[in-house]
């Protein structure tokens, strides 16, 4: 009920508001002169309430990320780093299936420039971006800095200009250092808390996986008992346990802190979008399956054991330091897959998630060997070294193996070769997890299995049967199920050979009219307003223009919620024409196409730029989605129509419309 009402608010909102040119962000910008030829150029804009404006490293199938253009660089100024942007909100889209970065309220960038030219006296810049509330648009801005004169005597004290007022000379340095201090913005993410704690619960859980691992389980009685014996009281052996304890916890923090202080937040932010990031680690991930199935064992040098085992029989508080150091790095056959793939996922992250996913992984390996030394009488309920171990890790390999094909599938997507479409990925997943079903029934035996399981115990059983049902579960998907339990991990349901599932589509693709394809729902869609008027004219339909975008997520919930209604999509299939024109697609437009809006007077050069400037002249409206009826001379046949839940509502609005054509 409470969606229904927000939706109907939302209409009621924007059904009148269509008619006008939405701008939500108000920019302005500043120079802070840090030395006679380094300028911090800052860009702060403010954004109208409940609008969201796009982290520039927003992960790559979302929301368009902002970008930035800086002019005549060549011989005049250094860009000195990356663009840097105040603290962004992440929150998951499940549109889009993937995380969004996005700013409330306000959102300052700076870039730091270094001037080559002395004679230079101004500089230019662009940003591009998107900005979304019930409706997105995709909007760009224009500033121009203007630098402070260099002076012969100078200060350490920073100044402040602007690019709409000029700077109050007769202001004391004092006050000035005070505005850019306030000011400038942190270049430090801010990492929401829930996804670090959601972080922080799978690093446990793998933490406790690798507990189980063969060359960590058998460890514990001996270690607990090695501190219980060589202590001369209880109280000292637990002391020593949990001195044990909080040095695996410090070594692997210290590796995930590395990980963050090597690479930088920002860097981390931009590796999830990275198509070499994602193929690296689907190698890596291939490897570390591969091991765990028992093809090889990754090992460090020997002699790095051998030396950390040596500095840990020197007793001491050291002592057991290296026992935990010593235990990091003989189980990392063991553990390391586990590390590598924990790392890869909190990287991509970014912020202190390696930090957090860190601890959330030591904490439960060393929590074991704390607990059991403060109550020894526990280690006789302790479950028997035996082959279910190695079942624990070949298990673990199959889930490697699967995670792997993830990343191979985030390069895909975001090359949009569709070398990895969704049933292909789907199929894979199934041969995996029906391979890992049919090893927990024990049909076959891989390299470190010493005996066929001709018997199986009740826990394996479950597992086997669990595995089996997620393994039949993800058939249908070859078909066009949703597969919602797999929601984000799958390539969306509309980047697949069948489209948009089999009995959805319209045909087959070769029966296509020409410059057409099968857009959502299996509805002939046009792309090109030419293209689609010219065919409404030959078979004497209507159209549907339907200004949209790659990376409007409402332009999705219209066409998953309202286009699918029964009464509604026989409709669009059979009564009119789809022209869907993409209003933020960066494609750029061929020279001789490219031109200066006479209504916006900005250079059109991209497709987007195109089917914003046509909506914005025709239709005054800069915002997606916004549907129109039309004749087949293109001629307005009903009243535009903006985002809406009320299939009543379109479905009316669509018959008016084609009625008004008949």
């Amino acid at each position: 009920m409470k969606k229904l009402l927000f939706s109907l608010f939302t209409f009621l909102a924007f059904a009148n508001g269509f008619a006008q040119i939405i701008n939500p962000v108000k920019w302005t910008s500043k120079v802070e002169k840090l030395s006679e030829t380094e300028f911090n150029l800052v860009m702060e804009g403010k954004i109208e309430d409940e609008w969201h404006v796009y982290s520039q490293f927003t992960p790559a199938d979302g929301p368009i990320p902002a970008e930035f253009k800086f002019k005549d660089t060549k011989g005049n100024y250094e860009l000195i780093g990356k663009t840097k942007e105040s603290p962004y909100k992440k929150q998951y889209n499940d549109v889009f299936e993937v995380d969004e970065y996005y700013f409330e309220k306000k959102v300052t960038f700076t870039q730091k420039v270094k001037i080559t030219n002395p004679k230079l006296t101004s500089i230019k810049a662009s940003i591009d971006y998107q900005v979304c509330k019930e409706v997105c648009i995709n909007q760009d801005y224009t500033f121009t800095f203007a630098l402070p004169k260099i002076e012969v005597a100078t200060t350490d004290t920073p100044v402040v200009t602007t690019d709409t007022a000029k700077a109050d000379t007769t202001k004391s340095a004092k006050e000035e250092t005070k505005k850019v201090v306030e000011t400038t913005p942190s270049s430090e993410p801010k990492e929401e808390e829930k996804g670090l704690w959601t972080i922080f619960f799978l690093a446990f859980l793998g933490g406790f996986a690798a507990l189980l691992m063969p060359c960590i389980f058998p460890m514990i009685p001996m270690t607990v008992s090695f501190f219980t014996k060589q202590s001369k009281s209880k109280a000292e052996g637990v002391r020593n346990a949990i001195i044990y304890g909080l040095s695996i916890i410090v070594i692997y923090v210290i590796l995930g802190s590395l990980i963050t202080a090597i690479f930088g937040a920002e860097a981390l932010n931009e590796l999830s979008t990275s198509v070499w990031f994602n193929l690296i680690f689907f190698l890596l991930l291939v490897v570390f399956a591969l091991s765990f199935l028992g093809a090889f064992e990754i090992v460090l040098p020997s002699s790095w054991a051998t030396k950390i085992d040596s500095q840990a029989d020197k007793g001491g508080i050291l002592g057991i330091v290296f026992m935990a150091l010593a235990l990091a790095v003989v189980s990392f056959s063991c553990t390391g897959p586990i590390v590598g793939t924990l790392l890869v996922e909190s990287a991509s992250k970014g912020g202190i998630a390696p930090i957090v996913g860190m601890f959330g992984f030591s904490l439960a390996i060393a929590l074991p060997f704390m607990l059991f030394a403060m109550f020894p009488g526990w280690l006789n309920s302790m479950p028997k070294s035996g082959g279910w171990l190695n079942t624990v890790k070949v298990s673990l390999g199959f889930l490697e193996l699967a995670f792997a094909f993830k990343f191979l599938s985030n390069a895909d997507l975001v090359l949009q070769k569709h070398w990895l479409e969704r049933e292909l990925f789907i199929a894979i997943w199934i041969a995996i997890f029906g391979a890992w079903a049919l090893y927990l029934f024990g049909k076959y035996m891989l390299p470190h299995d010493y005996e066929r399981a001709d018997k199986i115990g009740v826990g394996r059983l479950i597992m086997a049967v669990l595995v089996t049902t997620f393994t039949f579960y993800m058939i249908p998907g070859l078909w066009g199920a949703p597969l919602k339990i797999l929601s984000g991990l799958t390539p969306p349901i509309n980047y697949a050979e069948s489209v948009s599932g089999f009995g959805n589509n319209a045909g087959n693709k070769t029966d296509l009219p020409e410059n057409a394809h099968l857009g959502p729902h299996g509805i002939i869609a046009f792309e090109d307003y030419e293209h689609g008027l010219a065919y409404a004219k030959q078979v004497n339909k209507p159209v549907l223009l339907d200004f949209t975008g790659d990376a409007c997520a409402n332009c999705r919930k219209m066409e998953d919620n309202v286009w699918s209604d029964a009464s509604i999509l026989p409709i669009l299939k059979e009564k009119v024409v789809l022209i869907s024109l993409y209003c933020d697609r960066k494609i750029e437009l061929p020279k001789e196409q490219q031109y200066v809006s006479k209504t916006t007077v900005k250079e059109v050069v991209t497709i987007g730029n195109k089917w914003t400037d046509f909506q914005i002249t025709r239709y005054k409206s800069n915002s997606q989605p916004l549907y129109v009826i039309l004749d087949t001379n293109g001629n307005d046949l009903s009243k535009p129509i903006a985002f809406t839940f009320d299939k009543q509502e379109y479905l009316t609005w669509l018959k008016d419309g084609i009625s008004k054509f008949n």
